[in-house]
């Protein structure tokens, strides 16, 4: 029974993780022994890639729940077919549980990876890697480096689902002792600080860029590992982790306490050091802005449309001529399909070629700020209390929304940003194969009737909205679907540029650092800087003038610039703002009407259910009768 206990406990640290495409997929065949699988370089390359794998299956936006749990995009839970895991976008539902946890990357279940077994194999390759006497000694330091990366960034996730978990520093032998193979949690900042450490020792022998993009890219490089270090550092200073008294109850077995009892505010100094140190990194190697450039096919633009195909683009553009892109994943994004509305006859005979189905509810697309640069509410020159009312669009808002066509004031006087990441009823949706700005598609959504409308249980938008920043241009669909690939940034550099403003902020208040910061991004969506855009527009002139003020402002733009990049999951929870964003409820246009009054009426499609023990993630029960080491997450 003690052996079999042993082994139970061993599989927790052995689940499988599917491996991706490319050269990132090899896995030795047939490895019957260690030895084989590091008797030389290329065998050991095999091994290196295989470190690689799981990292690889983060691609999947419905198994992270920076995307799934956001709020910024809704998925049915009463479709016929079921073409995505929706095990993610359940628990905003209240459905997670410990007995089967949804999204369990502990265990490797419901949508979740085992990350254990793949820190795991990153233990094995560190341990055998002087085996290959035919590796060179600086591929043998890169690769080092390369794993000693992905070990820190398995144990980093696990610690941003988990808080505080079991550090596995060394992999524990087959005859270890029962006792010896019951892990225990580390304390939050233990983990935090241990891979800050693995990073600092990789960074050094890690490639600035890769110049070999058709054989490598995809590899750890040092502007990926310095910009996820900041993050590491930001999240690490961040509330959720930073003294949080919700969880100062929080021990071991042993009374071991799992976080800090009070908050350490030099914890953001080292954070906005290394996000410094990651732009100043990132800027030397050429990383900037992108900026859209367009190609022969592309004629002539009006300032609105090439500002929302800037915007648009920062995402969708190809991975090796996008200088603002940090890091991203082999494999491509794979739901451009749910994210893009029928706008031809033809598609909408083909409703299977696109469901159509990542429904953005309102909420989302009030964060987004007027042409002035402030949110809706705060603009002295909005008129919020008839953003309902129905308006006809003129010529003027024709690279907008279609002429002559019937909608609401709120889609009206917006940022660049809103009409480059949401398509709506009237919107215009440039591309799609036209290229002529003044023959480019609208959306029509209204009513069972129009093309985008619903016509099925499996083919509709809830709430008739469409997060079209992550469609690309370039895709069309018409008879069928012929998507352009492109890669969802894991970092890109205005993201950093925002956590770089938020770090600072917090460690010395608003300074002209942080407003450079958080403009740079601003002009490049069209818009003033913070203090002449609050100073000439808000009701609330002085709000960026304060430190509590300007973080208010820094996280609505870092919801906003990165918003469906599977980014504001995480930053809600970090902040600990998720539970207020998820206490109202989502709300949609009436889709089945097709007339404008009757359809711009909103409507709940659903209310989340998160309470404060849904911050972290429960440990699976049986893994605690297995583990009596183990202790529950406090709530669950």
């Amino acid at each position: 029974m003690k052996q079999y206990y042993k082994l139970l406990l061993l599989v927790g640290l052995l689940v499988s993780g599917a491996s991706c495409k490319k050269y990132l997929d090899v896995t030795p065949d047939n490895t019957g022994t260690l030895e084989y699988a590091f008797r030389n370089r290329n065998e050991a390359e095999n091994y290196l890639f295989t470190c690689y794998a799981t990292l690889q299956q983060f691609y999947d936006p419905t198994s992270n729940i920076g995307f799934t749990t956001s709020s910024e995009i809704i998925y049915p839970n009463n479709l016929t077919n079921h073409p995505l895991n929706e095990n993610g976008f359940s628990l905003i539902r209240g459905t997670q549980n410990s007995a089967s946890p949804g999204v369990n990357w502990w265990d490797g279940e419901n949508g979740g990876q085992a990350l254990f077994r793949s820190i795991r194999r990153c233990n094995i390759m560190l341990e055998n890697i002087d085996k290959p006497i035919d590796l060179s000694p600086a591929e043998k330091a890169r690769w080092i480096a390369e794993v000693k990366f992905l070990k820190a960034y398995y144990h980093y996730y696990l610690c941003r689902l988990y808080g505080p978990v079991p550090l596995v520093k060394t992999n524990i032998d087959i005859t270890a002792s029962t006792e010896e193979v019951r892990v225990k949690r580390s304390p939050v900042d233990s983990v935090f600080n241990y891979c800050v450490q693995l990073l600092d020792e990789a960074i050094p022998d890690l490639p600035p860029v890769i110049t070999n993009q058709a054989k490598e890219l995809g590899r750890i490089t040092q502007l990926t590992a310095l910009s996820i270090k900041a993050e590491m550092l930001a999240t690490q200073a961040s509330p959720l982790f930073n003294g949080n008294p919700d969880y100062a109850s929080m021990k071991n077995k042993d009374g071991q306490p799992l976080f800090s009892s009070t908050a350490d505010p030099q914890k953001w100094k080292r954070a906005a050091d290394a996000c410094k140190a990651a732009i100043d990194a990132c800027e030397a190697n050429g990383l900037k802005l992108y900026t859209f450039v367009a190609p022969p096919t592309v004629g002539s633009l009006s300032d609105q449309l090439r500002n929302e195909l800037t915007i648009q683009n920062a995402v969708t553009e190809k991975w090796d001529v996008n200088p603002e892109l940090i890091w991203a994943l082999n494999p491509t994004f794979p739901c451009q399909g749910y994210a893009t509305p029928r706008l031809t006859p033809k598609s909408a005979v083909n409703i299977f070629s696109n469901p159509s189905t990542f429904a953005v509810p309102i909420s989302t697309q009030e964060l987004f700020y007027t042409v002035n640069g402030v949110p809706l509410t705060e603009d002295k020159d909005y008129d919020y209390a008839n953003r309902f009312a129905l308006k006809t669009a003129g010529d003027a808002d024709k690279y907008y929304i279609a002429q002559g066509y019937t909608t609401i004031n709120e889609h009206y006087g917006r940022e660049s940003r809103f009409y480059a990441n949401i398509a709506f009823d009237g919107s215009i949706w440039y591309g799609n194969g036209i290229y002529n700005q003044d023959q480019a598609y609208h959306v029509e959504a209204r009513g069972s009737g129009s093309l985008a409308g619903p016509k099925d249980l499996n083919t509709l938008n809830i709430t008739g909205y469409w997060p079209k920043k992550l469609a690309n241009y370039l895709s069309v669909y018409d008879d069928g679907f012929q998507p352009i690939e492109f890669h969802l940034p894991l970092m890109r550099l205005a993201g950093l540029y925002l956590l770089y403003a938020e770090s600072l902020n917090e460690a010395n208040g608003p300074t002209a650092d942080v407003y450079n910061y958080i403009d740079k991004v601003r002009a490049r969506a069209g818009l003033k800087g913070v203090l002449e855009s609050w100073s000439t527009y808000s009701k609330t002139p002085g709000k960026p003038t304060t430190k509590e003020g300007l973080r208010d402002i820094i996280h609505r733009e870092r919801r906003i610039e990165l918003c469906f990049e599977a980014q504001s999951g995480w930053d809600l929870r970090r902040w600990k703002e998720i539970q207020n964003v998820l206490s109202v409820p989502l709300q949609g246009w009436n889709i089945y009407e097709s007339e404008a009054g009757n359809y711009y009426r909103p409507h709940t499609v659903l209310t989340p259910v998160f309470g404060l023990k849904n911050y972290f993630w429960p440990i699976k029960d049986n893994d605690l009768i297995v583990n009596n080491n183990l202790v529950q997450t406090t709530y669950w």
